[in-house]
């Protein structure tokens, strides 16, 4: 489902009540387990969680415009989705999260390149989202995005 938000609180008023609740406590997860560097701002249609032009001033190689994505949450029609790019360009960071997400549920781990959906919202590993946010900063994922993703 898309939401028009210009700020993540006006995003979450808009969700269905039920979703609201998880959303803000990933929101609060994510806040205060990032590093810091990443900024919170509404990307594509998301909550987003940003590398700012300030830092990075070439942005977002699908479009400079943009600050570099990092992280998003978002209420989807069948699920919540928290999407890491870290994951998608560090395998060692994609085997952790594969290794350890069995630790903190029980229900089958629903994942796609960059994202994890979670159909249940009473099953959502916070703990583990907060973990996921600590493993890479702000200039490991510049340096990774260069490295790897970036089209050069």
């Amino acid at each position: 489902m898309k939401y028009e938000a210009s700020t993540p609180e006006e995003y979450i008023q808009q969700l269905p009540t039920e979703r609201q609740g998880p959303i803000r406590k990933l929101r609060s997860v994510i806040t205060e387990n990032l590093p810091k560097g990443f900024e919170e701002c509404m990307n594509y249609g998301m909550i987003g969680y940003v590398v700012p032009h300030s830092k990075y001033p070439d942005g977002y190689h699908c479009n400079p415009k943009n600050p570099l994505p990092f992280m998003s949450i978002a209420s989807q029609k069948n699920s919540i989705v928290v999407y890491n790019s870290g994951i998608y360009a560090n395998k060692e960071l994609f085997n952790w999260f594969v290794e350890e997400y069995p630790k903190h549920s029980t229900r089958k781990l629903d994942m796609g390149k960059s994202c994890i959906r979670f159909k249940s919202t009473n099953e959502i590993p916070y703990e583990l989202i907060g973990d996921l946010c600590t493993k890479m900063t702000v200039d490991e994922w510049i340096t990774t995005y260069e490295t790897i993703l970036k089209k050069k």
